[in-house]
C-alpha cells in the first residue's frame, strides 16, 4: 500500500475502517454454514477434568523457576546468617531487589523504543499533542538511575547484581508482549501508551512492596532510597495514564479540554 505525501498522512487518523476479515459478519453464507455443522456435531468422550489432574501432576512434581544465588562475599554470607538467625528471610530481599533490578534495566529499553517511536510519529504528524518528548526522555534517565541505585544496594549487600533471581526470570516472561507491541512498526503512539501504561502499573506495584519490606526490616536507609524511586514512578504512572486517557479521547473527537473540565 502506498505510503501517500507527508501532508495526507498527517490529517489521518491512526484508527480507521479497513478491510479486516476476521469477524465472523464477513462471510454469512461460509459462517451459516459453520454453526450447522458445530450445531450438529457429536462430542467425544471425556471431560477436562483429565486434562486438569494431567496438569496437577506437571504443577506438584515441577522444580522452582530458579534460586537466589548464595551471597558472593564473607560479610554478605555473614549478614544472610544474622538475618536467618533473627528469623528475617533474607532470600526473599534479594530476590526482590534482583527483580526490581531486571525490571528497571528492561524499562530503560522500553522508553528508549518508545521514545523512537514518538520521534517516528512526530516526522509523520501522528504524535498526540499532549505527549511531551522531554518529559519521556526523562523518564527514561530516571529508570537508568533507579537500574544503577540497585546494582550498588546490592553489591553494599554482599550479593551479585548480575545474577538473575527467581522473580526477576518470571517478570520478564511476563512483560515479553508489552515489549513486543512497542517495537512493533506498526503500532501507533496511543496503542504504545497502553503497553506504557501496564508495565508502569506493575513497577509502581513492585517498588511500593519493596519499600514496605525494606521498613519492615527496619532497613531505613535503603528504604528511604527506594522511596525516593517510588515517588518517582508514581509521576511516570500518572503522566503515561493522563497521556493515554488524552490520546484515546482525541482521536475519538472529544474535546480533551472541555471534558476535563466537565464535573464527573
Amino acid at each position: 500500500m502506498a505510503r501517500g505525501n507527508l501532508e495526507d498522512r498527517i490529517m489521518e487518523k491512526t484508527v480507521h475502517m479497513g478491510t479486516n476479515r476476521t469477524g465472523i459478519d464477513m462471510s454469512p453464507l461460509q459462517s451459516k454454514m459453520m454453526i450447522t455443522g458445530a450445531e450438529g456435531a457429536t462430542p467425544t468422550g471425556g471431560n477436562e477434568w483429565a486434562l486438569h489432574e494431567v496438569g496437577k501432576e506437571y504443577i506438584e512434581g515441577a522444580m522452582p523457576v530458579g534460586t537466589v544465588p548464595l551471597p558472593g562475599t564473607v560479610r554478605g554470607a555473614l549478614t544472610a546468617l544474622k538475618d536467618k538467625v533473627s528469623g528475617k528471610h533474607t532470600e526473599m530481599l534479594l530476590n526482590k531487589i534482583g527483580e526490581r533490578l531486571a525490571f528497571e534495566r528492561s524499562g530503560v529499553r522500553v522508553y528508549e523504543c518508545f521514545i523512537a517511536k514518538c520521534e517516528a510519529a512526530g516526522t509523520t504528524g501522528t504524535l498526540p499533542e499532549v505527549v511531551k518528548l522531554d518529559r519521556v526522555r526523562q523518564f527514561c534517565l530516571e529508570e537508568a538511575q533507579h537500574f544503577a541505585m540497585l546494582r550498588d544496594v546490592l553489591a553494599a549487600m554482599g550479593a551479585d547484581p548480575t545474577a538473575q533471581t527467581p522473580d526477576a526470570d518470571m517478570s520478564a516472561v511476563a512483560s515479553q508482549g508489552l515489549m513486543k507491541v512497542i517495537q512493533d512498526p506498526r503500532t501507533t503512539v496511543t496503542q504504545c501508551l497502553e503497553a506504557m501504561l501496564s508495565i508502569e502499573m506493575t513497577d509502581n506495584a513492585g517498588w511500593e512492596v519493596l519499600v514496605r519490606l525494606t521498613r519492615h526490616l527496619t532497613m531505613d536507609e535503603i528504604a528511604d532510597r527506594f522511596q525516593q524511586a517510588e515517588e518517582q514512578e508514581d509521576l511516570h504512572l500518572m503522566t503515561i495514564r493522563q497521556w493515554y486517557e488524552a490520546a484515546v479521547l482525541g482521536e475519538a473527537g472529544v474535546d480533551v479540554a472541555a471534558e476535563a473540565a466537565r464535573p464527573h
